[in-house]
Formats: C-alpha cells, structure tokens, sequence
C-alpha cells in the first residue's frame, strides 16, 4: 500500500498560480509509461487526466493545461508537484494525485487505470 498526501489547493483569480504538492510513501516506479500523475474532477464531470509522468520522469499533458501547468518530481522527497500558472475558472475542480499503474489503460491519461490515490485538493479559480 502507497500512502499519497496532497497539499497546495486553494482559491485564486483567474489569471494567478497555484502549486500542488504530492508526496508518497516508499515506492518505485519502474520502467513504466504511467507512474504517477494529476488528475481533476469538476462537479457533475467525470475525472479526466491532467498530467502523468513515465519512469523517466517525462510528462504527458492533457491538451486543455499544456503550456499552463508543469509537473516535476522530487525523488529525494518522494513529491510529485503540479505547478499551476495562468489559471481559468475552468480549471476550478477537486484535483487528486495518482500512483501505481494498472496495466491495460486505453490512453495515458485515463483515470480508472490507477491503483493508489490521494485525498483530493480542492482548487477554486474566481473569475
């Protein structure tokens, strides 16, 4: 079992920044596409993939956040973050960290293919 604490969601006017902070119990991922990624859920939508990273560490961005949002990774303090720049009212939703890969996902950024999940951040963008 992998422990996933969040922390960073908040409220901010559109336009403003947020960093989210994911931080894991011991674990690696190995030689895997999908090792640990973003994912958000607005009210009355279904989750959908923010940004997930391979073993290597690279990205892949749901095209709505590309040039907006950037995803790192710590490995000395086991945190994924998601630093969140430019936000839109739409990107308002309950953000979540993701680790451990299921394997037959259909897309890199689908959301049903994860095994351990975090609390969930609430992030609210005023207009």
């Amino acid at each position: 079992q992998v422990h996933l604490v969040e922390s960073g969601g908040g409220s901010v006017q559109a336009g403003g920044s947020l960093r989210l902070s994911c931080t894991h119990s011991e674990w690696t991922c190995r030689r895997s596409t999908r090792c640990m990624g973003w994912f958000r859920q607005a009210p009355g939508n279904e989750r959908e993939g923010v940004v997930i990273i391979d073993s290597d560490g690279r990205p892949t961005y749901a095209d709505s956040v590309k040039g907006r949002f950037t995803v790192s990774k710590d490995n000395a303090k086991n945190t994924l973050y998601l630093q969140m720049n430019s936000l839109k009212p739409e990107d308002t939703a309950m953000y979540y960290c993701a680790a451990g890969p299921r394997p037959g996902a259909p897309s890199p950024l689908d959301a049903g293919f994860f095994i351990w999940w975090g609390q969930g951040l609430q992030v609210t963008v005023s207009s």
